[in-house]
């Protein structure tokens, strides 16, 4: 209590006119008797006591020596300052992460595509006029879309995990969604890319492809 009976100037029995310094007091009293009945300093996150066993505000990275001192601090215009500061960057950043989240939702989502297992295929062989070698693929896809075209390339035996390598082999994939890739073994030799030696067609309306390719024939040893 601020003695208000006994000070310089005022006579014995009256309240005279309290100094500064008390006035002060008084003020931190009645802020501190404020602050602990609104403020429960176990869930207060911006309290933290150091190993000098004084206390720290977090938030304002000032320093009190007792907990009297640090409600006081909490009802004072830097530290509510600080809490609308606090307030107003959660805002923003809450703004900021549920913009992407709305738009996310907004989004169509992805139709996952089901593989229907592999196509039925027909290879024949054969050799022309100059005796070269010539394999030929029919592959029918009649469960796949219409905008969809097959595709294909080529692979090193090295390439794949499931069998030991063999360098005499190598394989030719295709691929049509949302058919399996198929992979066909064949010699590791060098195919004849020239002019109609190497043709492949896709028959949208059949849903057949064709791919025929040659081999270059070995060059004679004398």
């Amino acid at each position: 209590m601020v003695d208000r009976q006994n000070r310089v100037g005022s006579k014995f029995g009256g309240g005279g006119q309290a100094s500064w310094d008390n006035a002060e007091r008084d003020r931190k009293e009645r802020l501190r008797q404020l602050a602990l009945e609104s403020i429960d300093l176990a869930k207060d996150p911006y309290l933290m006591r150091n190993h000098l066993g004084t206390y720290e505000c977090k938030l304002c990275l000032t320093l009190h020596n007792n907990e009297a001192n640090y409600l006081a601090h909490t009802q004072g215009k830097k530290h509510q300052q600080g809490l609308l500061r606090r307030a107003m960057l959660e805002k923003q950043a809450g703004a900021s992460l549920a913009a992407p989240l709305v738009e996310q939702k907004k989004a169509p989502a992805a139709v996952r595509k089901v593989k229907i297992g592999r196509p039925g295929y027909q290879v024949s062989k054969s050799r022309d006029k100059d005796n070269q070698r010539c394999l030929t693929f029919v592959l029918d896809y009649p469960e796949c879309e219409q905008a969809v075209q097959p595709r294909h390339r080529f692979m090193s035996a090295y390439e794949q995990k499931i069998e030991t390598p063999d360098k005499n082999y190598q394989f030719l994939l295709i691929a049509c969604d949302p058919y399996e890739t198929v992979a066909f073994k064949i010699p590791n030799e060098p195919i004849d890319k020239r002019e109609g030696r190497f043709n492949t067609n896709w028959d949208p309306g059949a849903k057949k492809f064709t791919i025929s390719l040659y081999f270059m024939n070995p060059v004679p040893t004398n």
